[in-house]
């Protein structure tokens, strides 16, 4: 049995990080009761040195401007919190063990990998159903970086955008939400 759905691509990839937060925040008009009062000061030197990559602008300049939140009681985005750099790589550690495991897993036609394998997966976020939204790592660098979707029911898809454009689109109903439920606008900060 093949576990994987198909790819999704957006019409127009967003490449800026600023247009994509804009977009994110056109579809998600909450997003404005929630954003800092002042970008946070994250060490992404130290992030970046510990797991070995550079992460894509788009998430960086997310997790700069917003708490850790959830989106329509379901998908939950975050990054670390200044001075927790290290703690916070050490849970994406732990979750890429789970990773590993389900790829290990999953009867792909295409096998996946963890990161730090070539092009492997690395997470970004997670729903409160256990699901995980990841990069697709490749050697184009973050900024090219697609997303991938491991649902808890086994089911794998791509998204062929950047992961905050994937969040502007998921919400809009850009994007089929293949084994996942209607992602709403609603925001709650963490």
């Amino acid at each position: 049995m093949d576990d994987f759905a198909g790819t999704q691509a957006p019409h127009r990839r967003i490449t800026d990080p600023a247009e994509a937060i804009r977009e994110l925040e056109r579809v998600v008009p909450a997003l404005a009761a929630v954003r800092l009062p002042e970008p946070a000061d994250i060490g992404w030197d130290v992030v970046e040195a510990e797991l070995g990559v550079s992460l894509p602008g788009d998430f960086k300049l997310l997790c700069e401007l917003y708490p850790p939140f959830e989106l329509g009681d379901f998908l939950g985005v975050g990054g670390p919190d200044p001075g927790a750099e290290c703690a916070w790589v050490r849970g994406i550690r732990g979750t890429l063990e789970t990773i590993a495991e389900w790829c290990g897993e999953a009867d792909l036609e295409v096998p996946l990998h963890a990161y730090p394998a070539p092009g492997g997966l690395l997470p970004w976020a997670g729903s409160n159903c256990g699901d995980f939204f990841l990069w697709s790592t490749g050697p184009g660098g973050p900024g090219e970086w697609t997303v991938t979707v491991a649902s808890r029911s086994s089911a794998w898809w791509h998204y062929t955008g950047g992961a905050v454009q994937f969040l502007a689109d998921l919400v809009a109903g850009a994007v089929e939400p293949w084994a996942l439920p209607t992602v709403g606008s609603e925001v709650a900060a963490w």
